[in-house]
């Protein structure tokens, strides 16, 4: 283990520490002040807001907690009950229940009071507020006025709830000594930006304000010191020098990361980062004798997705952890409390898998590797992701995984200060052991894939398919992946155009490329499905297979429903158009029956004026009348041709009855010729 860099005793301050604070500090093992306590403590002790930026675990916690202690222990007249002394806020939760665990520490060993000093009066327990099952807003005022806390500490919005919400009309702090903001350029940022400064503004101007951050650029604090009502502050910042590779005596040159902090980066094909993580992390067991790692993905659905798989990879003796936002409280404090307090030991090593909500401020003494599987979205987070290792003076590794041409990705580091190696890819020779490959340092571009590529691809398939649900992880981390791929603030180096979809489906070990707008145009001479019977491709909880099969019977009844309809739907249509020419038959016979009943209604109304003329006319019929007769007859024959029979008849008729009426033939002869017997 190397020597942290020291800048002398705690009893060096200008200022005497309280003995009893003192002795908290020596008992967690501190004897001696980082240059960050060194430069701070003394400052804000004096009544001076600060900006304070060192490399992640320098020591700011300390830095920050001691000054709040020392300026509360020294009041003359008591906090009331329900008055607050100092407010910390910080990013996320779990960062927050870290300090509180610092502000707890103090608290549990300061002495109760004793018969020669009957003036001392304990500071009340801290107060945390975060979200929770166990607590909620109301319940964090009951809390605070039955402890009668001086100190709360918290994140923005519950911090915001308990001020200017539940406990508006309650919480007073007109008499607020100290306000710090952890890691303070998360603060600052648009994510948190609105709840910090309606804060700030509810509290009072006459306060001193300290801002702490591993990664406060000088245009970060200059534009946001305004904002946050700091006055006239003094700027602390500590650099971390490390001599250049190569350079002549005495050269050093100024990094953002720890100066123990051995940091590379390994550039491969997208098809073999799963490969290689899993070689780093057999290689820095078998080794280096590492037992405690973290590895750090882009999105939350990745960190449950590797969770499930890695383990297939790995011996069996390793315990694997998920952290990530969309956990609930309870579940992630359990999760890290568990991470942290397991065991050291090299046989059986404990990986935390990650996304940046564990990349900030939070202090696990023996993390020994840092792998960041994939670079972050935010650049500044990356210092904090390395910084979770080689705290407080303690060595530590951390490796990058770069795909393809993100390795320009260096460059930008370097401007950001922050030193990166290049290290060959890592193979397994003929006795199974992890070794850094001897052939160079990238095996990339047009190069075949690792042979073992392949055999890991069928590896993580066979897993996948003893139940579909990891088939849908699998799909929904693929897809979260490219959508932060795309939204990369690297984007001249992090461009989706070069990114190896084929090759990143290999590495998540899909069953088939999912159909979504980046895959649709990829070329696929690559890529093979896996042979799966999609239909009998179960998942093994019960409810949820219950609840596919069911839709899936709904699809076919949907399906089979459709086609119906669609047959009924071409039916209708040729039946429409096949009937159009007999409808149009049907409509000229309506038309011919109708004109056959207008020519017979005619008919009939002319031959009652013909019988009405022959009873006035005595003498019979005179040629024309016949000729007229006859002329109606033929009109009637032409109007219907196709009941012309018909009419002969009837007309032959008519002139026999007339007949009949003047004598020419008998009534007889009449009946017999049309058969009326």
């Amino acid at each position: 283990m190397s020597t942290p860099g020291f800048a002398g005793l705690w009893t060096s301050l200008p200022t005497s520490l309280t003995p009893w604070v003192l002795d908290v500090i020596q008992a967690l093992g501190y004897s001696q002040m980082t240059p960050v306590q060194a430069a701070t403590i003394p400052l804000f002790m004096k009544h001076k807001d600060v900006v304070v930026e060192a490399v992640t675990g320098s020591g700011k916690t300390l830095a920050f907690v001691v000054p709040i202690l020392e300026k509360l222990i020294r009041r003359e007249n008591r906090l009331r009950q329900n008055e607050v002394g100092a407010l910390i806020i910080s990013p996320t939760r779990e960062l927050a229940s870290q300090i509180h665990s610092v502000f707890t520490l103090f608290h549990n060993s300061q002495p109760t009071g004793d018969e020669d000093d009957s003036s001392f009066k304990p500071l009340p327990p801290p107060l945390l507020l975060v979200s929770s099952k166990e607590s909620t807003p109301a319940q964090d005022v009951q809390r605070f006025l039955s402890t009668g806390a001086d100190i709360v500490i918290g994140t923005p919005g519950r911090v915001e709830e308990f001020l200017l919400g539940k406990g508006h009309d309650v919480v007073n702090v007109k008499e607020l000594e100290m306000l710090v903001l952890d890691e303070a350029d998360r603060l600052l940022d648009l994510g948190f930006q609105a709840a910090t400064t309606r804060i700030i503004t509810h509290l009072p101007k006459q306060r001193r304000t300290g801002l702490f951050s591993a990664t406060m650029t000088d245009a970060d604090a200059l534009s946001e010191l305004v904002r946050v009502g700091l006055r006239n502050p003094a700027r602390v910042v500590v650099k971390v020098t490390a001599k250049k590779a190569g350079a002549a005596q005495g050269s050093a040159e100024e990094r953002r990361i720890p100066a123990n902090l051995q940091n590379y980066f390994i550039n491969c094909k997208a098809s073999e980062k799963f490969l290689q993580l899993v070689r780093i992390l057999r290689y820095q067991v078998d080794q280096e004798g590492s037992s405690h790692f973290i590895v750090y993905f882009s999105t939350c659905a990745c960190v449950d997705y590797f969770y499930r798989i890695l383990p297939e990879a790995l011996p069996s003796t390793t315990t694997l952890y998920a952290l990530h936002g969309n956990l609930t409280p309870s579940t992630r404090t359990k999760t890290l409390n568990a991470f942290s307090t397991s065991v050291a030991d090299p046989s059986s090593p404990s990986i935390l898998l990650a996304t940046d909500v564990a990349a900030r401020g939070l202090d696990i003494p023996h993390v020994d590797v840092v792998v960041q599987f994939d670079p972050p979205t935010d650049t500044k987070a990356f210092s904090h992701r390395c910084g979770r290792t080689a705290r407080a003076g303690r060595s530590g590794r951390a490796w990058t995984l770069l795909a393809g041409k993100e390795v320009d990705y260096v460059d930008l580091l370097k401007v950001r200060k922050i030193p990166i190696i290049q290290r060959p890819t890592f193979m397994v020779d003929s006795k199974s052991k992890v070794t850094p490959n001897p052939a160079g340092k990238v095996l990339g571009g047009d190069c075949p894939d690792d042979p073992e590529v392949e055999g890991l691809l069928q590896k993580i398939r066979s897993v996948v398919l003893k139940d579909r649900t990891y088939h849908d992880m699998g799909v929904k981390a693929f897809v979260s992946f490219v959508k932060a791929y795309s939204k990369h603030e690297a984007s001249y180096v992090f461009r989706l155009r070069d990114l190896d979809l084929v090759g990143t489906a290999k590495t998540f070990g899909l069953l088939r490329l999912p159909g979504m707008f980046e895959t649709k145009d990829i070329v696929r001479e690559s890529w093979t499905d896996a042979d799966v019977d999609w239909p009998a491709y179960a998942y093994k909880d019960q409810a949820q297979e219950s609840k596919r099969i069911l839709a899936l019977t709904t699809e076919k009844e949907k399906k089979a429903a459709a086609i119906a309809e669609r047959a009924k739907e071409r039916a209708q249509k040729k039946k429409a158009n096949a009937a159009w020419s007999a409808n149009l038959e049907r409509e000229e016979q309506r038309v011919k029956r109708r004109e056959k009943k207008v020519a017979k209604a005619k008919w009939q109304r002319a031959n009652a004026n013909v019988e009405k003329q022959d009873e006035m006319d005595v003498d019979g019929p005179t040629p024309a009348d016949g000729a007229t007769t006859t002329k109606r007859a033929r009109e009637m024959e032409e109007d219907d041709e196709e009941d012309g029979d018909d009419w002969d008849e009837l007309a032959r008729e008519e002139r026999m009855a007339k007949k009949v009426k003047k004598g020419e033939i008998s009534q007889k002869q009449f009946d017999a010729e049309f058969g009326d017997l």
